[in-house]
């Protein structure tokens, strides 16, 4: 048992017990962690709504036999923007959801807490539409060791005759390498999600290019497969349409 000073970005919580609440959280030196905020369901709780889902917070945990305790709590972020958008807190809920679906417990997962942090900055900004969830599930699947080859064909490394993706074998597949299970791309999309992948989430304005649903389609399938689950639920299909 011991004391230990953190941050990190609440995905979730559930009652626990009469008064006190179980919160999960992302945390990028311990990956996900639960623990115990006592009395927080109450009116007078000390903690008040500084443990609300998606705010990014410092904190001291006590950590018991099983379950942590939070015994100190102060906010870093609060995103008081992105809360006064249902859509964007839509979106925001359907990336804390992804990102609970790949992280690990009690494992460093600095990079996965960053692309998480930085979507939440984006949306906080103003950034919207299909292009940034086709740029965020991307660089989840990037930061999870499944990045798609998008600018050389995945088997051979040709850098032309670019028109296949195969899901299976990583990214994008030239003819000569082609050996089925792959699907044709339209003219402009393997450079879209190129781009895509490297974008700075906060550059999406939410004017959309012409190619943007096919890619956010392309993002999803191809991180469904690798996480051997899929990305289902009202949540992601209303606040995406895909």
């Amino acid at each position: 048992m011991s004391i230990r000073h953190d941050q990190g970005i609440v995905l979730r919580g559930y009652p626990f017990g009469e008064a006190d609440r179980v919160v999960v959280i992302l945390s990028p030196n311990h990956g996900q962690v639960r623990a115990v905020a006592k009395g927080v369901r109450r009116t007078t709780s000390r903690f008040g709504a500084r443990l609300e889902p998606l705010t990014h917070v410092d904190l001291v945990l006590y950590q018991g036999r099983s379950l942590a305790t939070v015994t100190q709590v102060s906010v870093i972020e609060a995103f008081p923007k992105l809360r006064q958008d249902l859509d964007a807190v839509m979106v925001a809920g359907t990336m804390a959801k992804i990102i609970g679906q790949v992280v690990v417990d009690d494992e460093p997962s600095h990079r996965v807490f960053l692309v998480l942090l930085r979507g939440l900055r984006a949306l906080e900004e103003g950034a919207r539409g299909l292009d940034l969830a086709a740029s965020f599930l991307l660089k989840v699947a990037d930061v999870i060791g499944q990045t798609p080859a998008l600018e050389n064909c995945a088997a051979c490394g040709a850098g032309t005759g670019l028109d296949r993706f195969s899901l299976a074998g990583g990214g994008l597949i030239c003819r000569a390498c082609d050996e089925g299970g792959t699907f044709r791309l339209r003219d402009g999309l393997p450079d879209h999600l190129a781009g895509l992948l490297a974008a700075d989430l906060s550059g999406f304005t939410g004017t959309d290019s012409g190619l943007a649903a096919e890619a956010v389609g392309l993002a999803r399938r191809f991180l469904e497969y690798h996480l051997e689950a899929g990305l289902t639920g009202p949540i992601l299909g209303t606040a995406w349409k895909i």
